[in-house]
């Protein structure tokens, strides 16, 4: 559905007009938010850049966003390790918003996801899997 009051575009997909703050909380509009994200997918090494950069601006939720338009334009078989690397960022975010209950859910899920792909044998693009796993289930060090 769409309407003033929906960011949404024509075919009702989710937009981010609305103002948000670093951890992706909407703000009133007119409110000055952070700079939005490009829901455009980048090359796998940039996303993993972007997405970085991002996590250590303090900016998890953007750096979901980023990983996530990777995740739903790459190949299936990445499918893993795009959503694995997002929901590690929403745990971030979710803990970083006082949520524990869910970051940590979202922390394991993340693990599951990216050991299964780590079990596959395909290229990372250069992470340690086995490394940002254990990270994602014990929550320490960055990403």
């Amino acid at each position: 559905m769409t309407g003033p009051d929906r960011d949404r575009d024509t075919g009702g997909r989710a937009r981010q007009a609305r103002p948000r703050d670093a951890l992706g909380r909407p703000l009133p509009y007119g409110a000055e938010g952070v700079e939005p994200v490009s829901e455009e997918p980048l090359p796998p090494e940039d996303t993993l850049e972007a997405a970085r950069g991002l996590v250590e601006a303090g900016r998890p939720f953007a750096a979901h966003e980023v990983l996530e338009a990777r995740w739903k334009a790459g190949p299936n078989e990445e499918r893993d390790l795009w959503q694995g690397l997002a929901q590690v960022c929403v745990a971030i975010t979710h803990a970083a918003r006082g949520n524990q209950v869910g970051a940590d859910r979202l922390f394991d899920r993340a693990a599951q996801r990216l050991e299964a792909f780590a079990a596959t044998g395909r290229w990372a693009y250069g992470l340690d899997l086995p490394l940002v796993a254990e990270r994602a289930r014990t929550h320490v060090g960055s990403f």
